[in-house]
């Protein structure tokens, strides 16, 4: 059993409403040093596989297909045994 744990963020050339408006709530609230602020998703899953290399192929073909639109959103992960 593994575990890869996946941040789906969006490309740095794509504008970021939802953070924009966070970062602004944020300064608003008194936290004057926040310069800017990116939202994003984060992912866990839990999945069978014979090694980490099988593992990360298939994780990499899930992102790549459903779990990030790869025209906007670049994303990262890790594969690691679950304990």
């Amino acid at each position: 059993m593994f575990i890869a744990k996946i941040h789906v963020t969006l490309k740095p050339s794509v504008l970021d409403p939802q953070g924009v408006a966070v970062s602004g709530a944020l300064k608003n609230m008194g936290y004057k040093e926040v310069e800017s602020l990116r939202l994003g998703k984060y992912m866990e899953l839990r999945l069978e596989g014979k090694d980490k290399a099988a593992v990360s192929k298939r994780v990499d073909a899930m992102c790549k297909k459903l779990l990030a639109n790869v025209v906007i959103e670049r994303y990262e992960f890790s594969v690691e045994k679950a304990k």
